[in-house]
């Protein structure tokens, strides 16, 4: 389907071109209508499907269709919430957010840690139309006693799965208790979304909690990689994964995001590569949030070919013609598993997926092979 199918607003339509949107996605696609329905909705697509622009257009364009009766007194206040797990996913939903509205007059406001409380707490008490906040830093400025939540009809949470493993869902609740109430029988009442790549079984309890009889949305196979993705394993010894991987950049070519599985782990590999002459750059949440900006931004511009992240970057980090993801140690599950290698093969395009194995990693790697029913080929020349 053609976005301007959609009858959008014209104003939002253009900011749609802009981007260079032509047709919808499946998720889209799908979402959309039910979205525009005003029904409650958990939904679940594979990475790189277009899941943001699936929530956000339809939402937007209820707001320029459907301006609040009391717009005009200057105290409409904040709509529409959208909350994420981490500050990469916060900035990246800002971006398209900023990308399509930009010939509208709606408003925004990203609120994230790692950066001065004082802006923020004056957008948020300006009422913008449209909040993208981390829980924790959203808390912060509630105990602040910060206003203008009272009018939010539109709760999103993109990555609901995520902010539950990450133990955000107590602040989740926290912040939907200062809410106006979820929608109920009647239809009236406060729109709430979710949105995830995996939505494991464990998840749709305290996801129902929150959603009144939601309409379900499964976009390809649930807790699968994307098919465009061509995955491998290299069997060796830990000690030599670094040389390996260092040689295999040399033979190589694209951008190269590679996955470690803690922050002094990425740290160490990031210098090491960076010594053997390869412009990389580490990404990790300890880092600053100027320097977690930086290494995105020169990670996408092409300044730093590699990439070395922990899971901070597997949910909202979305750069076109990543080539090639590395586990550089297997992932603990699938779930982790599919949000890493999704990082590759966005939109229908392809990529491969890498994973080192050090003889003790072997178990997980078969465990992996089980869970998701996907074969990790073994290339000819593995130890």
């Amino acid at each position: 389907m053609g976005f301007d199918e959609l009858d959008l607003d014209p104003a939002l339509a253009e900011g749609v071109r802009d981007r260079g949107f032509a047709n919808t996605t499946p998720v889209q696609s799908a979402v959309f209508p039910i979205v525009a329905s005003g029904r409650d909705l958990i939904a679940s697509a594979e990475t790189g499907s277009g899941k943001t622009a699936a929530y956000l257009l339809p939402v937007l364009d209820r707001l320029l269709k459907e301006p609040r009766n009391d717009a005009a007194a200057g105290t409409a206040g904040t709509r529409v919430l959208v909350l994420g797990p981490t500050r990469e996913l916060v900035v990246q939903i800002e971006d398209d957010l900023q990308g399509f509205v930009y010939h509208t007059g709606l408003t925004s406001a990203a609120v994230f840690g790692g950066t001065p409380m004082s802006p923020q707490s004056q957008a948020l008490a300006a009422g913008v139309d449209i909040v993208v906040a981390t829980p924790g830093r959203l808390i912060d400025h509630l105990r602040g006693g910060i206003p203008g939540f009272e009018r939010i009809d539109t709760l999103i949470l993109d990555e609901a799965d995520r902010m539950l493993d990450m133990g955000f869902w107590p602040d989740v609740r926290r912040i939907v208790a200062d809410l106006p109430p979820g929608r109920r029988s009647g239809g009236s009442g406060r729109q709430t979304l979710l949105f995830s790549a995996t939505i494991p079984d464990w998840v749709l309890h305290p996801l129902k909690e929150l959603a009144h009889d939601p309409a379900y949305v499964q976009i390809g196979q649930r807790g699968k990689p994307a098919e465009g993705i061509s995955h491998a394993v290299e069997r060796m010894p830990a000690a030599r994964k670094t040389a390996w991987l260092t040689s295999f950049l040399g033979r190589s070519s694209g951008s190269v995001l590679v996955f470690v599985n803690t922050k002094r782990g990425t740290e160490r590999l990031a210098r090491a590569l960076s010594g053997a002459g390869i412009k990389a750059t580490a990404l990790h949440a300890d880092r600053s949030q100027a320097l977690r900006l930086a290494a995105v931004g020169g990670f996408r511009s092409g300044r730093f070919r590699v990439l070395v992240a922990t899971d901070v970057a597997a949910r909202g980090l979305d750069i076109d013609g990543i080539q090639t993801v590395v586990n550089f140690e297997v992932p603990p599950n699938r779930d982790t598993y599919v949000h890493r290698v999704g990082r590759t093969a966005r939109l229908d395009a392809t990529g491969s997926a890498l994973t080192l194995a050090a003889p003790a990693e072997l178990q997980a790697v078969r465990a992996l092979q089980t869970s998701i029913d996907l074969q990790l080929r073994e290339p000819a020349h593995a130890d």
